[in-house]
């Protein structure tokens, strides 16, 4: 049987606030079986939690973000991303702060500070929400479905009106090896004109070239250019995956998704939780 997962000992990944541009460290604990996925702010008094789960989603504009009573926590989709691939379901996140470390806008630096660690089986059987019926969600000229697959499958195509992107697809198994190989060091991306407007508001004071791929009118600007030339649809199956962790059990699914950002993929998780008569919760054996 395949038993739930946790971390085998705490790790660190620091660096800087995306915003701030101040130092942050985040630790990655264990946590025991059924515990889920939660944020901690050791700063806070009593170190107040939040789990990530799809109702504790506040905003979804370019970024997934979690809040609660005591605090929110911003841009959780890089951090969290490597789950959904190395299958771990219990984990306390603990910041320092108020920001999670961009590290270089991919979740490179969050899967190998789990891996330098590894992972340990935990005695309680893990449930999986296996996809039994299409699950389908539109808005306008963005889709996202689910469909029954045995295992976890991404499509995922982008249509950005742009020189350097245009239209992107990606068809992927994700796995810790397609994930590590294909995914993990996609960076996010974004424009010129929206990082000036940023920094004009007093944020983005973390934002640099080593942290993120921007765009002119015509082309990227990194002095390094791209890792991969779809590394843009690449980084948004990242973001997918992170997304789906709010769904708080690993899916058995084949997820399509066009032109479908943050804001799909919370109403697509919370779709996917409503339909009871459309997947099903099962223990698989060895």
């Amino acid at each position: 049987m395949f038993l739930q997962k946790t971390i085998r000992k705490s790790t660190q990944v620091k660096g800087i606030g995306i915003h701030s541009g101040d130092p942050c460290t985040l630790t990655f604990r264990p946590a025991p079986a059924d515990t889920g996925v939660y944020f901690i702010r050791r700063d806070l008094p009593g170190g107040p939690s939040l789990k990530v789960t799809a109702s504790a989603v506040e905003a979804t504009s370019y970024q997934t973000t979690i809040g609660g009573s005591d605090f929110q926590v911003a841009t959780i989709e890089h951090c969290v991303s490597a789950l959904s691939s190395l299958r771990i379901d219990n984990l306390f996140i603990e910041l320092d702060g108020p920001e999670i470390p961009i590290c270089d806008g991919s979740a490179k630096d969050f899967l190998k500070a789990i891996q330098s660690v590894g992972t340990i089986e935990l005695e309680a059987p893990r449930k999986y929400c296996y996809i039994t019926e299409p699950i389908q969600l539109s808005d306008g000229d963005k889709h996202a479905h689910v469909l029954p697959y045995h295992g976890l499958r991404l499509t995922v195509t982008i249509d950005f009106p742009h020189p350097a992107i245009g239209k992107q697809t990606l068809d992927i198994d994700v796995d810790e090896t397609t994930f590590e190989r294909e995914i993990a060091q996609a960076r996010t991306f974004g424009f010129l004109k929206d990082v000036e407007a940023l920094k004009a508001r007093g944020l983005a004071k973390g934002g640099s070239f080593d942290n993120a791929i921007v765009l002119d009118d015509l082309k990227v600007v990194n002095p390094g250019g791209l890792r991969w030339v779809d590394e843009f649809v690449r980084h948004k199956a990242l973001d997918a995956l992170g997304d789906l962790v709010t769904l708080e059990m690993p899916l058995m699914g084949h997820v399509v998704l066009y032109k479908a950002g943050h804001d799909l993929m919370n109403k697509l998780v919370r779709k996917i939780k409503d339909s009871r008569q459309s997947f099903k919760h099962v223990e698989l054996g060895y």
